[in-house]
């Protein structure tokens, strides 16, 4: 195999292990100030930081924040159509979506300082 494809298949594989490590992230900070339904949610996060997630990836997450305490889940009859399981946080989920986003800017001005750094050199 040549070098640069063990690098594309390296710089893939380290992608996609970033967006599913944000994913609960991402999906949390969706959930902070509105309910949801997953398919809607999976809809808006697409439109609105053009991240593709497929309906295998959500539920199975959403059900392990679900298990966490970290968001509950309710199911509402539709006037039309099927019923419509919507997803909101916890007030446990509020205080660890805090503590995430701490964290995340912790990491993310470290990463930018080093990169700042190393682009001194």
């Amino acid at each position: 195999m040549e070098q640069g494809t063990n690098n594309k298949e390296f710089f893939t594989n380290w992608e996609s292990q970033v967006k599913k490590g944000l994913l609960a992230y991402i999906i949390m900070l969706f959930l902070e100030n509105k309910k949801y339904y997953g398919y809607e949610l999976i809809n808006d996060i697409k439109k609105s930081i053009n991240l593709e997630i497929a309906e295998g990836t959500i539920y199975p997450l959403l059900n392990r924040l679900k298990s966490d305490g970290l968001i509950n889940s309710e199911w509402f009859q539709m006037e039309t159509g099927i019923p419509r399981k919507y997803y909101e946080l916890t007030n446990e989920g509020l205080s660890i979506l805090q503590k995430m986003k701490d964290s995340w800017f912790d990491l993310n001005f470290a990463v930018k300082k080093l990169i700042h750094l190393n682009e001194k050199t």
